[in-house]
């Protein structure tokens, strides 16, 4: 291969890698001294894969959250309650986190969705675009031990 030949491929190689390790935006919450440091715990020890996807960088820098993957599925501790949360909803149990699934998101398996957990505290919120809907359940069990680990559980599921 010649030199400009070479030069073309490395150039095609780096314009791939910037684009899949684009920073992700995240809705960052301010958070009292407390939860941002259990947030950064959180943060901490959350898997570098989900979905089957890597973990991406995330911005602005600091931000209480994570993503994977492209399209992102975006993790967000320190969330407020989630909309269309009432206070007889049931959730999705696993082990001791319960996860919060408006109703119709739950039916509607086509369209993105957001997990908010309830139980434990800060609130965590993971938006799953529809393209991961089929591993999603897994993606929350795979979530779960980390938040046992690293939250205080608060509540407990209806």
């Amino acid at each position: 291969m010649s030199s400009g030949t070479w030069g073309v491929v490395a150039s095609l190689v780096l314009l791939t890698s910037a684009c899949s390790s684009e920073a992700v935006e995240i809705d960052a919450p301010r958070l009292p001294a407390n939860e941002a440091a259990a947030c950064a715990e959180l943060l901490d020890a959350l898997p570098d894969t989900l979905f089957g996807e890597q973990r991406r960088p995330v911005h602005p820098d600091g931000a209480p959250g994570a993503a994977w993957g492209d399209p992102p599925a975006v993790l967000t501790c320190g969330v407020g309650e989630p909309s269309g949360y009432e206070p007889t909803a049931g959730c999705i149990e696993i082990r001791s986190v319960g996860w919060f699934v408006p109703q119709e998101q739950l039916t509607d398996v086509g369209a993105d969705a957001t997990a908010t957990v309830l139980t434990h505290s800060p609130r965590v919120e993971l938006q799953v675009p529809a393209d991961y809907r089929t591993t999603g359940q897994s993606a929350l069990a795979e979530l779960t031990p980390v938040i046992e680990e690293t939250l205080e559980r608060t509540d407990r599921c209806l």
